[in-house]
């Protein structure tokens, strides 16, 4: 049995190769450098030959620029919207009983600060919320129209050591370890009072796994539903090496964020049976001791 990953270098990929060959799938790992499989999956002529190959029992689809920048725009279009009609329109002409995976994300929804599950309605506020939305409705279409088994899982905060420190988790984190070797650097942060979930990337891809041996639900927030603020993060990785973190952060008012609050309800993945096991402080464990 075989699955492809695209998207394969993210934290994502990482977790969910290893999780499939536990269960001893064999893993085509593609991404555009540094993978098994060297590719880009906005090439429909390279998609076309991967898939007819392997004829492969899963597909996941997780290649994307994870920012909202609208300077991404091209970029994550590319993957995200052209990415995903190549991989459903190459499954139905070649591996059509495949199980596909579709990467979603919480920032595609509209957020009144309250949980946001399947049923909140969808938010074009940037360039990379149009290309997640324009994703799922062509999930939908597949899923529909050709009887397609096409899943999509919105994904909520999730981190590991795999971040790089363009994610505020792993900003802080790298930067208390610099502080606590003696570096004198100030930590530049913006609103440090916003609620989110702090989830670890290996839960979320054994939530996709069970996700995809289903046949009930096909789309689904994935997250814990727990929300903390980032100063409960910084205050907890500051503490761990017996520093203040107010002599050692800067707040920048012009660091501004829409949402000051981003958590979901997950009652339809939990129905499944699935619930994290990291839970917050072993998630800043894992990553303040990496």
């Amino acid at each position: 049995m075989k699955a492809i990953i695209f998207g394969s270098n993210g934290q994502d990929g990482h977790y969910l190769s290893e999780w499939l060959k536990h269960k001893s799938i064999e893993v085509i790992s593609v991404s555009r450098s540094n993978s098994r499989v060297i590719g880009d999956v906005s090439d429909f002529g390279f998609v076309e030959s991967l898939i007819k190959t392997h004829q492969p029992a899963y597909v996941f689809h997780f290649a994307a620029n994870s920012t909202a920048r609208h300077d991404a725009l091209f970029e994550n279009h590319k993957a995200i919207s052209t990415g995903t009609i190549n991989v459903l329109e190459c499954v139905r002409l070649h591996a059509p009983s495949s199980r596909v995976f579709l990467s979603g994300s919480a920032l595609q929804f509209q957020n009144a600060n309250s949980p946001i599950d399947e049923e909140t309605p969808f938010a074009a506020t940037s360039a990379y919320s149009v290309a997640r939305i324009h994703s799922v409705y062509a999930s939908r279409y597949y899923r529909d129209t050709f009887g397609m088994k096409v899943y999509v899982g919105y994904f909520f905060n999730h981190d590991s050591p795999l971040r790089t420190e363009k994610h505020v988790n792993q900003k802080i984190t790298a930067a208390v370890k610099r502080i606590a070797g003696g570096s004198a650097e100030k930590l530049e942060l913006g609103n440090i009072n916003i609620r989110k979930e702090f989830n670890f990337a290996g839960d979320m891809v054994e939530a996709v796994w069970i996700l995809v041996n289903q046949d009930k639900i096909f789309e689904a927030v994935i997250g814990s539903g727990v929300a903390h603020t980032i100063q409960e993060w910084i205050d907890y990785c500051f503490t761990k090496v017996g520093k203040k973190w107010q002599e050692h952060v800067v707040i920048n008012p012009k660091f501004v964020t829409e949402d000051s609050t981003l958590v979901c309800n997950p009652r339809q993945l939990k129905s499944l049976g699935w619930a994290p096991k990291v839970s917050f402080t072993e998630l800043a464990e894992m990553m303040m001791a990496d």
